[in-house]
């Protein structure tokens, strides 16, 4: 089975819901606000973007809220701060913010959660990133955060019991054989492609993007970060229910996530491949490190509730979920020492600025 693009973060209010559990995203936000104001400061240049009265965002995997309305105010802070310094004469644009997520996301509760107050316009644009949504030349800025480490879909290979990047009995290539993750590579390089190709048309000359995402430092194993820890052990859980005779062991065989976690290395490699952009800025936006002070067993296993509950519903129907989190959320208590030992997270920034002379191929 290859996942539809379409099974985004669990929505509404409710306890597993991602509004509800998503204060590691946030907390990725809040580090990295320095750094937007930082890099909209030094390297957005007000004269050479805005002809019209129109400033353009777009919030590329904006989910359900609340994390997508505090990046927005925050860059939305940031560019009229712009303005004051380098055109004070100038009056400030109006603000055109575009939501983007899948066709599935609950943007009815992401536009009943907007505050009346707010200072722009909005749109809520469905379709996956990994591929054109907006007119040519049409967007100012560019965000996304903890969002394109996300996958357009499983690796065919890994799927497929005659190839030798089968992989049977995990979820996750996570441990798994280097067949494994030479499919989950190849095909990030493929999504990354097309993800900066299809930018490269919609972003002006001179705009910016401001990507966060999960990374990890070059040379480090695959079965250190801990995203991929917690991917190995829900599957570790899928397996024990399985044998148990609750799930069928097929099914496990035939779920992979689509998720991988680059290097800086393979990211710039890819910026490199399109040539439309440069790399203005590239921080560790909280480091490297083997935490001291995890959030509890708990957190975490409602944290991926809320991202991966609708793709395992999909795949193994809705009986399970609260058995298979009972049983992950003793797991991650158990492995706690374990991930203060090992594990590693980095929330990598990055400041990509469209270059004024390269037109992108034809798409």
């Amino acid at each position: 089975m290859e996942f539809s693009e379409e099974i985004p973060m669990k929505g509404g209010d409710g306890i597993h819901g991602y509004a509800n559990n998503s204060s590691l995203q946030r907390e990725a936000i809040d580090v990295a606000k320095k750094l937007v104001n930082e890099a909209i400061a030094e390297k957005l240049d007000i004269g050479a973007l805005v002809s019209s009265k129109t400033f353009c965002i777009a919030d590329l995997g904006c989910s359900v809220g609340p994390n997508t309305f505090i990046a927005v105010e925050n860059i939305i802070e940031a560019v009229k701060l712009k303005y004051q310094s380098q055109s004070p004469a100038s009056k400030i644009p109006e603000f055109q913010v575009f939501f983007n997520d899948h066709a599935s996301n609950d943007f009815n509760f992401l536009f009943t959660s907007l505050s009346k107050d707010r200072e722009y316009y909005v749109v809520g644009l469905p379709g996956s990133f990994h591929c054109r949504i907006f007119p040519e030349a049409s967007l100012h800025i560019v965000h996304a955060s903890s969002s394109i480490h996300w996958l357009s879909r499983v690796p065919k290979e890994v799927m497929n019991k005659n190839s030798p990047a089968w992989n049977g009995g995990r979820i996750h290539y996570t441990n798994s054989a280097d067949e494994v993750i030479r499919a989950y590579k190849a095909q990030y390089d493929e999504d990354t492609d097309r993800f900066l190709q299809a930018r490269a048309h919609e972003v002006v000359f001179g705009g910016l993007m401001l990507l966060i995402f999960s990374s990890i430092p070059n040379g480090t194993l695959h079965s250190q970060p801990l995203e991929n820890i917690f991917f190995h052990l829900l599957g570790s859980c899928l397996m024990d229910m399985a044998k148990k005779g609750i799930i069928c062991e097929e099914k496990v065989d035939s779920f992979n996530i689509p998720y991988y976690v680059p290097t800086p290395e393979e990211f710039e490699a890819a910026v490199e491949r399109n040539g439309c952009f440069s790399i203005e800025r590239k921080e560790n936006a909280r480091g490297v490190f083997v935490s001291k002070n995890l959030p509890n067993a708990h957190i975490f296993a409602s944290h991926l509730r809320a991202g991966m509950e609708g793709r395992l519903k999909q795949h193994f129907g809705g009986d399970i979920i609260d058995e298979l989190f009972n049983l992950y959320h003793k797991k991650v208590e158990e492995m706690v020492p374990f991930m203060l030992e090992s594990g590693k997270r980095m929330d990598l920034f990055v400041l990509l600025k469209r270059k004024a002379d390269i037109s992108p191929l034809v798409p």
